[in-house]
């Protein structure tokens, strides 16, 4: 019974995927060679691949820079007030509205930074926060 066992299990697990997974991986391996990925850990791999999925929101306020406005202005300490006392998944969403992903890209988590920036408009109050994805530009209205 357990060499059944030890061999049902082989198969499952094993000669039934070889196929699909030599072809992914032959796939894979096409656009990511191997050999660049061999000096990575595999945490530090999956890191560079997806991001970091935590994020240290008080580092983050201190790397903002500030266009048109300084730290001290109401309008950016009302803006930190409430971004504080948003949920972690809300302070994600921010991120992906900010910059088009909700993950911080894993090499620059401590170097990660933005801009906001005032848009200059005559009447600030019929103006929605809006952002500059490709730039990483918060335009937030007085």
């Amino acid at each position: 019974r357990k060499e059944f066992v030890d061999l049902y299990v082989n198969y499952v697990f094993n000669e039934s995927i070889r196929k699909p997974f030599e072809d992914f991986m032959k796939g894979f391996l096409r656009g990511c060679p191997a050999r660049r990925w061999m000096m990575f850990l595999p945490v530090e791999l999956q890191i560079i691949l997806q991001g970091h999925t935590r994020c240290d929101w008080n580092l983050l306020q201190k790397n903002v820079k500030y266009s048109q406005y300084e730290r001290l202005d109401q309008t950016i300490r009302n803006f930190w007030t409430a971004f504080h006392k948003l949920p972690e998944e809300k302070k994600k969403m921010f991120i992906g509205f900010l910059t088009g992903s909700d993950r911080i890209p894993g090499y620059v988590l401590e170097h990660f930074t933005f801009t906001i920036a005032d848009p200059k408009v005559e009447n600030p109050d019929e103006f929605c926060p809006f952002a500059s994805t490709c730039h990483r530009i918060l335009f937030l209205p007085r």
